[in-house]
């Protein structure tokens, strides 16, 4: 036991370690899709997910909960986000005697859009896109009756009309249950890589990122210079602590809430409080994000369809982003569909 014991420790000081040094720099990290939070059980829940997290939605939340799930798992999930943002996520896991592996794959995508130019202040014709894309694959396994630990790595591209940027991510996390009414710590650290840098390649020579100093006509057209220096950025790692416990449990019924701290590269600590209410197959959630710009409050239901085949829940949230959303229709809208077999 003294072994996961360290393990924790671990876990709980290296944040302040990798933070050591960092403050609140909004705006500086790239890949922010890596921030929208997957399946609407969480979400519903206001994001108060890492000690709660318990089945497939772990590969996002917490990897070490992937493991307490003893069935395989499938999992889709879309999420409708604001202005005309769609993000989708899709993962399988898969039970085996070495422990839990599970696969995942998210792609962040949108509509064309006009290109338009500074010197004749509107739209030239042209049209152009965007997409972020992840692929990852995670393990977990669960060491005791207690304790488990996941760690996921993952494969992130970002493409911005000709302009693209490709990285490495980890997470890992680990989930501790007391044994007393349920109550359990969990811990995650996500989104752990090297800063990246946009391949960009002004003159078109075919070389990319060349010195912008070097005083050389890279592609024979007479000009030098036209390279500029690409400039390295960082990826939103961040640190989670959860602590949740089941508040009253009997017979069919169950309630249960959750707290948790965030902290993020690129802005302040934030707070996430959420409780789900449980009866019979019927679930319904709500929470909070703390020290937001705004106070963010989410909602949502769930329902569970047992059959012959496999065990159904389907999921459903509404995010109230405030001035971000035009309306209820156009606020964050999610809707996931998880199947155990």
């Amino acid at each position: 036991m003294r072994k996961y014991v360290v393990i924790l420790m671990v876990l709980l000081v290296l944040p302040g370690i990798l933070f050591a040094d960092i403050f609140a720099k909004t705006g500086t990290a790239g890949l922010q899709f890596l921030k929208i939070g997957v399946g609407a059980r969480a979400l519903g829940m206001g994001e108060a997910y890492t000690a709660v997290t318990n089945d497939i939605s772990s590969i996002y939340w917490n990897p070490a909960g992937l493991a307490l799930k003893s069935q395989d798992q499938i999992m889709f999930s879309h999420t409708a986000w604001i202005a005309g943002i769609n993000y989708e996520f899709v993962a399988f896991s898969k039970v085996t005697s070495l422990g839990t592996f599970g696969v995942s794959t998210a792609l962040l995508h949108m509509d064309y859009m006009d290109v338009t130019e500074e010197e004749i202040f509107g739209p030239t014709g042209e049209t152009f896109t965007c997409y972020d894309f992840m692929a990852g694959l995670t393990y977990s396994n669960e060491f005791t009756d207690k304790f488990s630990f996941g760690a996921s790595i993952k494969y992130v591209r970002e493409k911005l009309d000709e302009f693209d940027v490709n990285g490495i991510a980890v997470d890992i996390g680990s989930l501790y249950n007391t044994g007393w009414h349920n109550v359990t710590i969990g811990m995650a650290i996500k989104n752990f890589g090297p800063d990246l840098e946009y391949e960009i390649d002004d003159d078109g020579d075919g070389s990319l990122n060349e010195d912008p100093f070097d005083l050389i006509d890279n592609d024979a057209d007479g000009l030098i210079d036209e390279d500029r220096d690409e400039f390295p950025f960082k990826i939103p790692m961040g640190f989670s602590l959860g602590i949740a416990m089941d508040l009253y449990a009997r017979d069919n019924q169950l309630l249960l809430a959750s707290i948790q701290l965030d902290n993020c590269v690129d802005r302040e600590e934030t707070y996430n409080i959420g409780m789900e209410y449980k009866i019979g197959v019927f679930k319904i959630r709500s929470g909070y994000q703390l020290n937001y710009d705004e106070t963010s409050y989410s909602a949502g239901f769930g329902w569970t369809i047992p059959t012959s085949f496999a065990i159904f829940n389907i999921d459903y949230s509404y995010t109230d982003m405030g001035d971000l959303a035009e309306s209820f229709l156009k606020s964050p809208q999610r809707l996931s569909l998880k199947m155990s077999f």
